[in-house]
């Protein structure tokens, strides 16, 4: 995992810097803080596919299988994501911003692992190792 680590890092991070950009621009125009979060995670979703396909694990990106795949956790990450920004902006005294950039950074430590253990994963690779 330790080989992916920095790609997916700053693949992610661009990711999220769409994720938060977009949010940021969505949420005072649209009626609730959950849709704008679902919206803006779709589009870095996209974003994260593409470039985590292309650079970070060096597959095909045109796969459906592994697109399906992907996009199903996205959507797992998506529920960790929106569910943990509507928390921290309801049960907190925080900012909307600021509360996505918590949804945004749980959800990058699930998708990394569910990427790299099973989305992006070699054939034949031991997936238990270290």
């Amino acid at each position: 995992m330790r080989d992916y680590a920095l790609g997916y890092t700053l693949v992610g991070g661009l990711a999220a810097g769409v994720d938060i950009g977009a949010f940021h621009g969505l949420a005072p125009r649209l009626p609730s803080v959950l849709l704008a979060a679902v919206l803006s995670f779709v589009l870095a979703a996209m974003v994260n596919y593409t470039l985590s396909s292309l650079w970070v694990y060096q597959r095909r990106w045109r796969s459906l299988r592994r697109a399906a795949l992907f996009l199903a956790f996205a959507c797992l990450g998506l529920a960790v994501n929106a569910g943990i920004t509507w928390w921290l902006a309801s049960a907190w005294p925080v900012h909307a911003t600021l509360a996505k950039v918590g949804g945004v950074a749980s959800a990058f430590l699930i998708n990394f692992w569910m990427n790299t253990r099973l989305v992006f994963a070699r054939v034949g690779t031991p997936q238990a190792s270290p």
